[in-house]
């Protein structure tokens, strides 16, 4: 075979494998191409979504944050108005029974309807009922009417006691086993609590029925 026949067949095969060599690398850097294209995608869906993620995660703490606080400072504005509106309806009910305190027959009929209540609630036993010293020289007179309406057939002595109180009645055993306090600050004390359950009943009614609390 001449030489230049040879070349020129080498020239060819050379030619041939060249292109081949780069049909496959063109295939290759297409493929590698599509990949990188596709991995990025991916990649900027994936961060897409975390960060959607992330911002919900973020707007629900946020809103977590926002509702928490605002529960509590409505939880402390209705505690202070829950104090104010129960120290107001306190400050009524000290005014009416002043006021009651006044009218003595009225008076008069309270002292006898709490020292009735005292007498049912207290067991079998002679009795004490402690007052004012105002309010001995009260009922004095008409005690013992008194005690056939409310407590027949049972012995309560009247007595005066030592610790200041605005008023009402202390009715206790003889024998000092159990008591009914049923002065003003003793029911003021048991009127507080369900004086504030009330108030929150009724944040935004009418104030309650001081005449209930008085009377009852």
């Amino acid at each position: 075979m001449e030489p230049d026949v040879q070349v020129s067949q080498l020239e060819q095969a050379l030619l041939q494998q060249a292109g081949t060599l780069a049909r496959e690398l063109l295939q290759n850097a297409e493929a590698a191409r599509r990949r990188i294209v596709d991995e990025s995608a991916e990649k900027l869906r994936l961060a897409g979504e975390h960060e959607v993620l992330a911002a919900k995660v973020e707007a629900e703490r946020l809103v977590r944050r926002q509702t928490q606080a605002a529960e509590t400072r409505l939880a402390a504005d209705l505690d202070r108005l829950r104090w104010a509106l129960t120290e107001s309806a306190l400050s009524e009910v000290k005014a009416a029974f002043r006021q009651l305190e006044q009218d003595e027959a009225r008076y008069l009929r309270v002292l006898e309807a709490w020292l009735a209540a005292a007498a049912r609630a207290l067991p079998p036993g002679d009795l004490v009922a402690e007052v004012r010293p105002e309010d001995e020289r009260r009922l004095r007179p008409a005690w013992d009417e008194m005690l056939a309406r409310v407590a027949p057939g049972r012995a309560v002595a009247l007595a005066t006691r030592g610790i200041p109180t605005d008023g009402g009645v202390r009715v206790r055993l003889a024998s000092d086993l159990a008591q009914l306090d049923q002065t003003v600050e003793a029911r003021y004390a048991r009127l507080a609590d369900e004086l504030a359950r009330v108030v929150m009943e009724r944040l935004f009614a009418s104030a309650p029925d001081l005449g209930t609390l008085v009377h009852g």
